[in-house]
């Protein structure tokens, strides 16, 4: 659907030369003789999502209509038309709180280039908005999972650091949540209110990447047909994410160590000195001290970078955590997939907790969409796991089932030692242990009784 632009201007040919510019690179116009009618359909109903107006015009002035508009649609781009060298026309049109302003005669280009400029704004600030509102409605902190002793240890680092401007560097494989984590030092910090701009280095060509970091000026290279703002720019009073910070190129190291120790970006084709305020929070699944060691990243930079350093554990180090991922995929993908599974047998809990989870939280997820996609019933079994999540390779030490489980013995010892080794996997507490067995409580203390043993968690001889 095109974008909506409102047009006031009481000067005929002037608005009717405005709306064939606006028109014929696809925008709504909808152009106004009088600001007072263009408030009233606004008032109506009648979405816009910005608003062109002159500034001299009877009755109804254009910062009276900035005034009205602001007051009750704070968030809506509004650009004031000056006249041509009035300074102070200009001056009070942002004092008012326009967002832009142009000068009369409105030249074609910068008409369309201007409009376009505050949409986008428009357009990530609106993005940056859901996304804390996903957020807020997400698990834990800031929609990060986890009560494992190593995820606890991220937290407390992250409770700390968060509040701070502090650059950070978090580091772990991929699929273990930074862009998560990332998200999560935004939205504890006092920049919550601007920007999170993401970027992942590795995913943009080299020489299309300066150009998105940096933004270039008209003309600036072939096919420079204007000015762009880069992504740093962009950034500015918000948190600049940079993902996979190992893939930049030597030179693009050089440029950004100088804007993170000058503050200022220059755009490429340029040279003025843009100043920047950002928080930098970088990411990355290579080991830096090595890569610096083998002269592929730079020392400087990467001491830039590790002011602070939040370590992400792989999922096969907080086993503990999966059932709570599966419970919290298993609602996201319910609601989304129009299904309802309500929960998972708990031998499937057992057996993912044996698998070495190689692509980590994100293969996780895909696993339990693709569980909820094709379940037959209500809950998730055995059965229903793909062949390579119940191999017995699959196993780990601690796991309840391993390869001489099965050798023909004595039912009797099977179970015991079925009993003993679940209650060594969940640290001793018998609960969890009855749970995964798909036993009741007491049956498993009558059980521990007749073997004589007392495992319990923290050596007490009872349950949380």
């Amino acid at each position: 659907m095109a974008e909506v632009i409102y047009l006031v201007d009481d000067d005929d040919g002037s608005r009717e030369a405005m709306s064939r510019t606006l028109e014929r690179v696809g925008y709504d116009v909808r152009a106004f003789a009088e600001a007072g009618d263009a408030l009233e359909r606004l008032r109506a109903g009648d979405e816009a999502d910005a608003v062109v107006s002159d500034v001299r015009m009877p009755g109804m002035d254009g910062y009276e209509l900035l005034r009205q508009v602001r007051a009750e649609w704070p968030n809506l781009p509004f650009l004031l038309v000056t006249a041509f060298g009035d300074v102070e026309d200009a001056v009070a049109a942002l004092q008012e709180g326009a967002d832009d302003y142009l000068t009369k005669p409105v030249k074609v280009q910068e008409l369309r280039q201007r409009v376009q400029l505050h949409l986008e704004r428009r357009a990530l600030t609106t993005e940056n908005r859901r996304l804390r509102e996903r957020l807020d409605k997400s698990f834990g902190f800031e929609g990060i999972i986890g009560h494992s002793p190593a995820m606890e240890k991220v937290l407390e680092r992250l409770r700390v650091v968060a509040p701070t401007r502090s650059t950070v560097l978090i580091v772990g494989e991929s699929g273990t949540g930074k862009e998560l984590v990332a998200n999560a030092l935004h939205q504890r910090s006092d920049r919550r209110q601007g920007p999170f701009i993401a970027v992942n280095c590795g995913a943009i060509p080299g020489e299309i990447l300066e150009s998105e970091l940096f933004g270039h000026e008209k003309g600036a290279f072939t096919g420079a047909h204007q000015r762009r703002i880069g992504l740093i720019e962009s950034a500015s009073s918000g948190t600049l994410f940079l993902d996979e910070i190992s893939e930049l190129s030597p030179d693009l190291q050089v440029k950004l160590l100088r804007v993170l120790e000058e503050r200022v970006v220059t755009r490429v084709g340029g040279t003025r000195h843009l100043p920047v305020d950002f928080r930098l929070v970088a990411a990355t699944n290579r080991d830096l001290e090595e890569w610096v060691r083998d002269g592929r990243f730079r020392q400087d930079l990467y001491y830039r970078l590790k002011v602070v350093i939040l370590s992400l554990p792989p999922l096969r180090h907080r086993l503990e955590d999966i059932p709570l991922f599966v419970q919290h995929f298993l609602n996201i993908f319910n609601d989304e997939l129009g299904r309802q599974v309500s929960g998972v047998h708990p031998s499937v809990l057992v057996t993912l907790k044996r698998h070495s989870w190689p692509g980590n939280v994100r293969e996780l997820r895909n696993l339990v969409e693709t569980l909820v996609l094709f379940a037959e019933g209500d809950e998730i079994t055995l059965e229903d796991l793909p062949a390579e999540y119940r191999r017995p390779e699959a196993s780990t030490p601690t796991s309840v089932v391993s390869g001489d489980l099965w050798q023909p013995r004595p039912i009797a010892d099977i179970e015991r030692e079925a009993i003993l080794r679940t209650l060594d996997f969940t640290d001793g507490h018998r609960a969890k242990a009855a749970s995964l067995l798909g036993i009741g409580l007491r049956t498993l203390q009558r059980k521990l009784k007749e073997y004589g043993e007392i495992r319990t968690r923290d050596g007490h001889d009872d349950d949380e």
